[in-house]
């Protein structure tokens, strides 16, 4: 979820080797939010290079609080693991068992292939593709409003929902610093594709999905997994179930229902994106605060051309049937996308050992769409969500190249990789459910 608790106290960070404090006062001049609170007292060196790949402004900040606090050796507690629902502990979750010889060399392999990545030039994004793109979706929402002026209304409202899932695509990769190695063009450009032409916020995007890529899948930390109380993802979720609680009543049947809420996404981030924009100018981080203003301007411009879009309808029906045509079709464009990647792979513990071994988690928590170019397009290339989690800042128009590599690094270090055509992938995400589903059942009839 966007709207979640931010914690603001201090900690360690292990970054190549080298143990950093992160005080409550470093904490709120992060340019990332709150992602770096993901690793408290953990090792992030790889984490740390998946996300700042070629940005001198972190490394800058990283060798400045060394040069300040110089060598420090904190004493860090083992973390230990929690138990989420008694006898239940294995539904849906993940075992690593990987040996510290193994960690360390999958580790070193990775690095080597971080930097053939780089060399081979992957991480450079293209003009023409992203201009081109950004000029499709605007094609298609010029095409929608001709099309409602020649009274097509519902065809319109459909191709208007096409053009925002375009644009959810081009927010989420100038969130990433794909396109440009300029920072603030990349912001520049996530205020037009996000809040401005599809009403997304562009830092209420980041706050939420930078912790989702450090954290994939695990519990307490990936706020994507955490949907209650609507649905249950793991075990844990069940703890707070009681025989008066309306939960307890849906939960047995989440599987069920699943596929029938997904065009409800792009309300649900809407709703939160508003949330969000009217709390920056107070929040805790000094990146949301400073670019409060934009962000504000360009949701409501968002908006106010939404509503004289509605009002040169006919009539309210025919308002109201557009709207929810419009939003609906565009949710449902989302959602089964960005569904099916995680939902249908393991979860694990909140301090598993696996947090450690930044590949490793990735590869065994994400599944791929299988290529092709329609899928390509329509997906925007997060059918390569492999390739994109272990290379966030990637631009999409090389993923399909790293997907090569990445096969070869795979094999070579025994590590899954999950490719799979959408309905199998669905499938296996419903399955997740269905297994917490029947844990729900069972805890419903002990209850009454």
């Amino acid at each position: 979820m966007v709207l979640r608790d931010v914690s603001q106290e201090p900690f360690w960070l292990k970054i190549d080797g080298k143990w950093v404090h992160i005080s409550t006062e470093v904490l709120s001049l992060h340019p990332g939010g709150s992602a770096i609170t993901t690793y408290k007292n953990r090792d992030a060196t790889a984490v740390f290079h998946a996300f700042h790949a070629g940005s001198k402004p972190a490394f800058k900040m990283l060798a400045d609080l060394r040069k300040e606090q110089g060598e420090k050796m904190p004493e860090v507690e083992e973390a230990k693991l929690e138990k989420l629902l008694p006898g239940f502990d294995d539904v849906n979750m993940g075992d690593y068992n990987l040996t510290e010889e193994g960690e360390k060399k999958m580790i070193a392999n990775f690095e080597r292939l971080r930097w053939r990545v780089r060399q081979d030039g992957l991480m450079d994004g293209d003009h023409f593709f992203y201009f081109s793109k950004l000029l499709q979706c605007i094609g298609m929402i010029v095409f929608a409003v001709l099309l409602q002026y020649y009274e097509w209304y519902v065809t319109s409202a459909l191709i208007l929902g096409l053009a925002w899932q375009q644009l959810g695509w081009m927010i989420h990769e100038y969130c990433h610093h794909q396109h440009f190695k300029n920072r603030f063009l990349n912001d520049c450009m996530s205020y037009v594709t996000g809040n401005l032409l599809q009403g997304f916020s562009s830092g209420g995007w980041k706050e939420q999905h930078n912790v989702h890529h450090a954290a994939t899948n695990v519990v307490g930390r990936d706020g994507d997994i955490d949907l209650m109380p609507l649905w249950a993802t793991v075990p844990g979720d069940l703890k707070h179930m009681d025989d008066s609680s309306w939960i307890s009543y849906m939960l047995p049947y989440q599987h069920i229902y699943w596929t029938m809420f997904l065009p409800g996404l792009r309300f649900s981030w809407l709703i939160q994106s508003i949330q969000f924009v009217s709390n920056m100018p107070t929040h805790f981080y000094k990146c949301y605060r400073d670019r409060a203003l934009p962000e504000q301007i360009t949701l409501g411009i968002h908006w106010f051309f939404v509503l004289l879009q509605l009002y040169y309808l006919p009539d309210m029906q025919t308002r109201a049937i557009y709207f929810f045509v419009s939003q609906l079709f565009a949710g449902f464009l989302l959602a089964h996308v960005v569904t099916y990647n995680h939902y249908s792979t393991e979860k694990f513990h909140h301090n598993a050992k696996i947090l450690d071994n930044y590949p490793c988690l990735q590869l065994c928590t994400t599944r791929n769409m299988r290529p092709g170019l329609f899928i390509d397009w329509l997906w925007g290339g997060l059918n390569y969500q492999i390739e994109h989690h272990l290379f966030p800042t990637m631009p999409r128009h090389n993923l399909p190249k790293a997907m090569v590599l990445v096969k070869e690094f795979c094999a070579e270090n025994d590590l899954p990789y999950m490719v799979d055509d959408y309905f199998t992938g669905w499938k296996l995400g419903v399955e997740q459910f269905e297994n917490v589903a029947r844990l729900a059942a069972k805890l419903k009839q002990k209850l009454v």
